[in-house]
């Protein structure tokens, strides 16, 4: 058991340096031209003057904005002033024969 791991890992590495692998050919590079500049050449004749565009459409109107908030309670108002006396009304007429009758108080517990 000792030697079991140090033997696999040594088989592994034989196992994988075994395989062969192609070499890669890499074709050579052409030659690249290089293009020199030569003078700079007669400057050309100015363009034709640019012709007015039409005026564009008008844009439509924008979407209507959302209702405002609902204003706060207004103050309490302050007190009336005193209403005037009103009219004196007219004598009473005397009862006549009326009879007024109070019962006895009740004897006491």
């Amino acid at each position: 058991m000792r030697y079991s791991i140090a033997i696999a890992a040594a088989l592994c590495a034989l196992a994988l340096s075994a395989c062969d692998r192609p070499t890669v050919v890499v074709p050579a590079a052409a030659p690249a031209t290089v293009a020199v500049p030569g003078p700079a050449g007669p400057q050309g004749a100015p363009g034709a003057p640019a012709e007015k565009g039409e005026t564009g459409a008008t844009g439509s109107t924008g979407a209507m904005g959302s209702t405002g908030a609902m204003g706060s309670t207004g103050a309490t108002g302050s007190t009336g002033m005193m209403g005037a006396d009103g009219a004196k009304g007219e004598k009473g007429r005397t009862g006549g024969d009326t009879i007024v009758v109070v019962p006895a108080p009740g004897p006491r517990s």
